[in-house]
């Protein structure tokens, strides 16, 4: 099967394409979109994460659940917005935290394309979703195939840090070797849970300072 994904993913991934649950996703997209459903992100966005950080140039991974469900909010970066559209809740107390720790202002942009270019991957379990309807193709595959990224990088990268929000992301954690790479746990920045230990967590601080101790370039927080 051929699928539209930046080179050096489509080569990590290659064996993944052809297993039968990934055609199983591609059946249900194309069944929801032929019946009238709108899916988000556009389908040109929905490897964007991949696009916008080749395998190789992979430091940092940040995990999330969902894409958003509204119109025009999604392209493909878990917590990002398309330019234009209004920070949602989460994303602005994940400013928060970094103006805490780090003392940057607080971006009115919620495109955080610019991280997934310096080496942050902005992964999400579930690749698309239904318009108005959160987690709603959280049955069709898509966690084989995240499930399948995590464990690749984990496998076959040295010394990357992973950042762990939430119950969800946490869960993962057994996909992830440990004693090859650096695990950092928080609250998910919610609004129900960010003053439950995502609120002082320094996780932008503790990244950087982890990464320039393996002589890896920190990555640049500012938007």
């Amino acid at each position: 099967m051929d699928v539209k994904i930046e080179s050096s993913w489509k080569e990590a991934l290659k064996d993944e394409f052809q297993k039968s649950y990934f055609e199983q996703i591609v059946m249900s997209l194309k069944h929801e979109k032929a019946s009238g459903k709108t899916i988000y992100p556009p389908g040109n966005l929905i490897f964007n994460a991949f696009d916008k950080t080749p395998f190789d140039k992979v430091k940092v991974v940040i995990l999330g659940q969902d894409p958003y469900h509204g119109p025009g909010q999604a392209h493909g970066l878990c917590f990002s917005v398309q330019k234009g559209i209004k920070p949602p809740p989460s994303l602005v107390n994940i400013y928060k935290e970094m103006n805490t720790d780090l003392g940057i202002p607080i971006a009115d942009t919620g495109d955080l394309t610019p991280w997934a270019e310096n080496g942050v991957l902005l992964l999400n379990a579930m690749l698309t979703v239904r318009a108005g309807e959160p987690a709603s193709h959280s049955k069709i595959g898509w966690e084989n195939f995240t499930d399948a990224v995590i464990k690749r990088l984990s496998d076959t990268k040295e010394g990357l840090v992973f950042l762990l929000w939430g119950k969800f992301a946490q869960d993962k954690q057994v996909l992830i070797d440990a004693t090859r790479h650096y695990i950092l746990k928080a609250a998910h920045p919610s609004p129900f849970s960010v003053d439950k230990g995502f609120y002082g967590c320094r996780h932008f601080s503790k990244t950087n300072e982890i990464l320039v101790k393996q002589g890896k370039e920190p990555v640049n927080w500012q938007l």
